[in-house]
């Protein structure tokens, strides 16, 4: 394999490996922070050599961070093993997600906007190892990600030690797509010079002392593949719903008619808002958020968006395939940035971040679960929906009103669990409707949710709950000894329905 294409410094060519050699450097007691984002742009080889390694060798676990989900060859090969003490800051594998609710693994669940910044502060320890992969090595020996950026600068920057993956698969023509800029920490930071989500500030690889680079092996390995749910009826409902807020609020003055910059999460709800957007009269869009998937590859295609930022591209093998096929188009309308500028609340409060989450539930006085299943059980994490709610300038989690064929409802009295609460959600949208609740007291929110977002075959229990509520003295028409009684009554029958 001719290397000098991707390998351009020459002082680093005697490093070139094998995946096995590379994971000698990783030991057990050690932390390891990889690249990876949701979940592409991860390192396969070396991973899978570590695994391998660990499930011979019994009793060997490390600390494993990333930027957020990476691949089932990553996290879910090293927890298969019982080599994860402890994991940061978001993960969607299924071994791992049965491992820490069974507390095998010590999960740290992390706004994604603070961990780069408290890697920094020392607050998790050291990072030994970064594990990064890329694009290729520059000839002063930088890293030029490959489709995802995440956390990797801040690993690269800490770590003692360096492995780079090369993954040939990934086409050279990625190379210039990426922004990294670093900020500094207190008390030296300066303001982050972003204005326009279309600025550039940064560098198109990212800066790293050669000498900590120890080992470099080539791959030529895809990245688990990436489907997407078909929208159903009830996610097209939401986002027709959340299409007519924003004419009404265009109408109102309170959004300009280009909107302001839009950021979605990830799931079949956020792709069915994106793709209701297309059938949207709004046109010549921004969006400004952390995963680029295939329904903004549609939307920067027929015009309704005009830019597209994020720290990764979480598309299928198809939406690879179209990317790869138009890079001269998209490289003009689409940058990758470290997580710690794709999330940072300086940058979304100045921009005027209009945030769509998804929630597991929320409740009738507007407090939101993003997490947890019945209060105990880990699904995903937090991710970076705390950092576009609480900055944002509108909040808006949608879920359907209903879920396991009705069991259960997804507006509750009080969420078994709290990400966000009222203080940061403004608007909450189901199919049922749309509840608008800014500048609302308690009982007038928990009214507007009702009547909007609940579902009929559990409105009239609700009702019931805040009538009885609100013959109780104080300012939140809360029943202690009723409010997670409906959970407690889905764990007792399997549904919460009465």
């Amino acid at each position: 394999m001719n290397h000098s294409e991707r390998m351009k410094c020459e002082a680093l060519k005697d490093r070139i490996t094998t995946a096995e050699a590379a994971a000698t450097l990783i030991r057990s007691g050690m932390t390891l922070g990889t690249s990876g984002f949701t979940p592409t742009g991860y390192p396969k080889a070396v991973p899978a050599a570590l695994a391998a390694r660990f499930q011979k060798e019994k009793g060997c676990c490390i600390n494993l961070y990333t930027g957020a989900s990476v691949g089932k060859g990553l996290d879910g090969a090293l927890a298969e093993a019982g080599a994860i003490n402890r994991r940061m800051p978001y993960q969607t594998n299924t071994t791992v997600r049965k491992k820490l609710n069974q507390r095998d693994i010590r999960y740290s669940d992390i706004h994604l906007s603070h961990f780069a910044q408290e890697i920094r502060y020392g607050f998790y320890g050291k990072v030994d190892v970064a594990l990064v992969e890329a694009l290729e090595i520059t000839e002063e020996g930088h890293i030029v990600p490959t489709t995802s950026v995440g956390a990797s600068p801040v690993f690269i920057s800490q770590a003692e030690t360096v492995i780079v993956e090369i993954n040939t698969r990934k086409p050279l023509s990625l190379k210039g797509m990426h922004d990294i800029y670093q900020p500094q920490d207190p008390p030296h930071r300066q303001p982050i010079p972003l204005v326009n989500p279309e600025d550039r500030i940064g560098t198109t690889a990212i800066p790293c002392d050669p000498t900590k680079i120890k080992a470099i092996v080539f791959t030529d390995l895809e990245d688990d593949p990436i489907s997407f749910t078909a929208a159903d009826e009830d996610s097209q409902q939401i986002a027709r719903h959340l299409i007519s807020f924003f004419q009404q609020e265009v109408m109102a003055g309170r959004l300009p008619e280009q909107l302001l910059p839009l950021q979605s999460g990830v799931g079949s709800v956020a792709n069915a808002v994106l793709k209701g957007m297309s059938d949207s009269p709004f046109k010549n869009l921004v969006f400004y958020s952390e995963v680029i998937q295939d329904n903004v590859l549609d939307l920067l295609d027929n015009g309704t968006f005009r830019f597209a930022s994020g720290t990764s591209f979480t598309l299928s093998p198809e939406g690879f395939d179209r990317l790869y096929a138009n890079m001269a188009q998209y490289r003009n309308q689409i940058m990758l940035r470290p997580m710690e500028i794709s999330n940072n609340p300086e940058i979304i409060r100045r921009i005027g971040s209009i945030a769509m989450n998804t929630a597991i539930e929320a409740d009738i006085f507007g407090n939101v679960n993003s997490t947890h299943i019945m209060g105990r059980r880990m699904m995903n994490g937090i991710g970076g929906s705390g950092d576009f709610a609480r900055a944002g300038y509108l909040s808006i989690f949608a879920t359907p009103s209903m879920a396991k064929g009705g069991a259960i409802s997804a507006i509750v009295p009080m969420v078994s669990h709290v990400d966000h609460t009222e203080h940061d959600v403004k608007v909450i949208v189901t199919e049922q409707g749309l509840a608008d609740l800014r500048g609302l007291s308690p009982w007038e929110r928990a009214e507007s949710v009702i009547e909007n977002c609940a579902h009929p075959d559990y409105r009239p229990a609700l009702r019931d709950y805040l009538a009885a509520g609100m013959k109780e003295p104080g300012h939140t028409a809360q029943l202690m000894h009723e409010a997670l009684s409906w959970h407690q009554r889905f764990e007792e029958t399997g549904t919460m329905k009465p």
